[in-house]
C-alpha cells in the first residue's frame, strides 16, 4: 500500500498543503519507486525503521507494509496531521521534529536501526554526517538524496566529486550508488536527477585515531582544495610529519584515500 499521484494532490487540496521549497519539500509521487526503495532496504519483519522527512506518507506506508517498526519524524506540523490519518493501523511512530536537532544516538540506544529516508535536499549531507558521527546503532542507511549529493558521497580520491563527505564516509562506511531517479516522480518537480544512495557500517571502525582531530585535518585540506597539502595544511602539519606518514606533501586533499588521512592523522596527533 502507498499513495498513488491522485491520492497525493487530493491530501494536499485537503490539508490546503503547498510544499515548502525552505524545507526541501518535494513528495514522491511514483507508487513504483516507493516500493522499489522499500524493497531495497531489505527490511525484516520487526525491524527499526528511521525514517526521515515522510512528508504525505508513501514511504512511510510501503515500510510499514514491509513489516518495519517505523519512527518518522517531520517538522512541518500540517504534515503531521497528515501522517496521522494515513497511517491509522500501522505500525508507525510519529515525532513532530526538527531532524537537525533531534538526538538520534538516544533515540536508537536499543537495537539495530536502518535509515531509511527521501531526504530532504537541504539538510541530507549534514544529517547524514550527524548520524555517522552519532549514532552507530543506525547500522545502514538507504537515502534518496540529489543527483550531485549522491556523487559526493560515493566519491573516491582523484575525481571531482571527492571531498569532505566523501572521506567521512569512508571512514565509517561502505556507500554505493543504487539507481538514479528522474524528476517525473516528484511532486513539485525539481529541477535536478536525484539518486539512491546504500550506506553500510563498517562493523570494527579505527578507534586508535582521534576522530575529532582526523576530520579537522581534512576539513582544512579540502577548504583549500586546489593548494599542495604542504601549503593548506602547513599551520597544522610540519615537514617531518609528513615525511613519518609517508605522505607527499606537494599532493592535494582529493589526492588521500581515507587510510592515508588516518596515518597523517595519528602521525600529528602522536607528535604532538
Amino acid at each position: 500500500m502507498t499513495l498513488t499521484r491522485t491520492e497525493v494532490r487530493d491530501l494536499l487540496d485537503r490539508y490546503q498543503i503547498s510544499p515548502k521549497r525552505s524545507l526541501g519539500q518535494n513528495f514522491v509521487v511514483e507508487p513504483n519507486t516507493v516500493r522499489r526503495i522499500a524493497e531495497l532496504a531489505e527490511i525484516e519483519t520487526g525491524d527499526q525503521v528511521l525514517e526521515i522527512g515522510p512528508g504525505l506518507g508513501s514511504l512511510t506506508l510501503a515500510l510499514a507494509d514491509q513489516g518495519a517498526d517505523v519512527t518518522a519524524l517531520e517538522i512541518d506540523d500540517k504534515l503531521v496531521e497528515v501522517l496521522k490519518e494515513v497511517t491509522v493501523g500501522k505500525q508507525v511512530n510519529i515525532l513532530h521534529e526538527d531532524a537537525m536537532k533531534f538526538d538520534f544516538k538516544n533515540h536508537t540506544s536499543s537495537g539495530r536501526w536502518k535509515l531509511v529516508a527521501n531526504l530532504p535536499y537541504n539538510i541530507s549531507v549534514p544529517l547524514i554526517c550527524n548520524v555517522l558521527d552519532t549514532s552507530p546503532s543506525i547500522t545502514e542507511m538507504l537515502v534518496m538524496v540529489q543527483s550531485e549529493v549522491a556523487d559526493r558521497l560515493v566519491a573516491r580520491p582523484g575525481t571531482k566529486a571527492y571531498g569532505f563527505p566523501s572521506v567521512k564516509v569512508s571512514f565509517y562506511a561502505e556507500a554505493s550508488l543504487v539507481s538514479r531517479v528522474p524528476p517525473s516522480v516528484f511532486l513539485p518537480r525539481p529541477r535536478v536527477d536525484s539518486a539512491i544512495v546504500r550506506i553500510k557500517r563498517k562493523p570494527h571502525p579505527d578507534t586508535t585515531v582521534d576522530v575529532e582531530a582526523l576530520f579537522s585535518l581534512v576539513r582544512m585540506g579540502f577548504t583549500h582544495r586546489r593548494k599542495t597539502l604542504r601549503r593548506s595544511l602547513g599551520g597544522m602539519v610540519k615537514e617531518e610529519e609528513f615525511q613519518k606518514s609517508s605522505i607527499n606533501s606537494t599532493a592535494r586533499a582529493e589526492e588521500l584515500n581515507i587510510d592515508e588521512w588516518v596515518r597523517l592523522a595519528k602521525e600529528v596527533r602522536h607528535e604532538n
